[in-house]
């Protein structure tokens, strides 16, 4: 067989991916903040875009109110001495400040001239550091009891643990191990109750010392049965501590009242907002499907620059009529979003409509498929279409893949069931159970199956994890 080169004709289909295209897909599957940030974006960029003014461009100016009169001098608090522990934690730190400053130094001289201003960190949401770090800067400390201090915030965890030990602080700081001791039970007498605790054990002594329990039955039992206290194995805390069980319940209630996790509710993390990008409404007896072009830039060609195209030099024009296509093609693709995902959420509320009408026990099998039929585009559309993006109902606000689900199991009527009825029917079980006789897995696997739907001990396991119901012994309530 020979090795050669020569030329042939071949026939073929191809999806050619085109600008029209591939901007379409890229605006489809983008939610709704996403969106707005992409539609900003064009109209700088693009100047034959403009956006439509839909109200008057002006607002009237509001008149600032003057304050009469200056008003009077708040007298500075004294500082509090940090030297004794059991001080600081009856300090009301309340009358320091209305609200601690994150803009804190630990230094006492006055700031340069060019320093940030705090208008530079107004993102920046204070969290715990910052609240302990505050409470610092009241007490009189040395400056090696600083340093010590500034290690200590700088090792706790999300959770407010102090995450290291005492030799790595005087190993860092160069201090003995009583200096060490002492700041870090200073740090541990600053609010919330309970920080800086290298366990969760230790945690509830030092918020049962803080309200003066230390002679209390709850401390003993977090002290000395801090793992029969875990597993509620509470029985056996009154069998070896010989008192009655009722006593024994009162001094768990009163530990479960603790926050055993004390940093918990500085946490800094930004929340992620939910936008919904449909709404469906019912009026009267059908839905009405409405998609959320609130605030969003309603795009227009720009008619100063349109004149331009008629006269100037060809660079120019080029470079307008090259702008004017951009724009036609960034409209036509919006338009082609907000029907596709408007024709997609008509078809979901019609083979969903049980939901809409009832809530979402009432939730029937669906894949993608079945909506692409409908509608008339392929899977990948439709992907695309319910990716990241919610729809607010009656029901509440749902992420639009909540709606597609396959069959986990059957009913007793024939019925196909998704994995929501079935956790729905899970939680309801668990809710009626008695409190003193919880039902396990197994138990809760045969109930389920007498009604008709057959679900495996796992399965039901793995539903119960993901309702985020605790196991049997958790839940039993003697």
């Amino acid at each position: 067989m020979s090795i050669e080169l020569r030329q042939q004709m071949k026939l073929a289909q191809k999806l050619l991916m085109t600008q029209q295209l591939q901007q379409a897909i890229k605006l489809l599957q983008l939610n709704r903040m996403e969106l707005s940030g992409a539609l900003q974006t064009e109209l700088e960029q693009n100047p034959m875009l403009e956006e439509a003014a839909d109200g008057p461009a002006e607002i009237g100016q509001l008149l600032a109110e003057e304050s009469g009169g200056d008003s009077a001098e708040v007298p500075v608090t004294a500082r509090v001495a940090g030297d004794d522990p059991v001080a600081v934690a009856e300090v009301n730190w309340e009358d320091y400040s209305n609200s601690f400053d994150a803009d804190f130094s630990f230094a006492h001289e006055t700031p340069a001239a060019d320093a940030p201003s705090r208008l530079d960190f107004l993102a920046a949401m204070p969290g715990l550091t910052a609240f302990l770090a505050w409470q610092l800067t009241h007490l009189r400390l040395s400056e090696q009891d600083l340093d010590i201090a500034r290690f200590i915030l700088g090792n706790l965890d999300g959770h407010g643990f102090f995450d290291a030990d005492i030799a790595d602080i005087c190993q860092q700081v160069g201090c003995s191990e009583e200096e060490a001791e002492a700041m870090l039970r200073l740090v541990q007498n600053l609010d919330p109750p309970g920080v800086a605790a290298r366990s969760i054990q230790e945690s509830l002594l030092l918020q049962l010392e803080r309200q003066g329990l230390e002679d209390s039955l709850a401390w003993r039992i977090a002290a000395e049965f801090f793992s029969e206290l875990s597993n509620r194995n509470l029985l056996e805390i009154a069998r070896r501590v010989k008192i009655p069980l009722r006593d024994v319940q009162a001094a768990a209630a009163l530990l479960a009242e603790l926050v055993p996790y004390p940093g918990n509710e500085y946490s800094n993390e930004p929340t992620q907002d939910v936008v919904p990008d449909v709404y469906v409404f019912k009026i009267e007896d059908e839905f009405i499907v409405r998609l959320n072009t609130d605030d969003l830039p309603q795009l227009q060609l720009a008619s100063e620059y349109q004149d331009l195209l008629a006269g100037g030099d060809a660079a120019a024009r080029n470079y307008l009529s090259e702008q004017k296509r951009n724009a036609h093609l960034l409209i036509s693709a919006l338009d082609y979003r907000h029907s596709t995902i408007c024709r997609v959420m008509e078809s979901i509320v019609q083979q969903q409509r049980d939901f809409f009408e009832l809530g979402p026990g009432h939730l029937r099998p669906l894949i993608l498929s079945d909506v692409s039929r409908e509608v008339g585009v392929h899977e990948s559309t439709v992907s695309r279409a319910t990716a990241n993006k919610y729809v607010e109902t009656s029901h509440g606000i749902y992420e639009l893949k909540y709606f597609f689900s396959a069959t986990a199991a059957a009913s007793g009527n024939g019925d196909d069931l998704t994995a929501e009825n079935v956790k729905q029917r899970l939680a309801q079980l668990v809710r009626e159970e008695n409190p003193a006789k919880p039902l396990n897995d197994g138990a809760l696997a045969e109930l389920l199956e007498k009604e008709g739907i057959r679900v495996a001990r796992r399965t039901v396991a793995k539903y119960r994890e993901q309702l985020r119901i605790p196991t049997v012994k958790f839940r039993r309530k003697e």
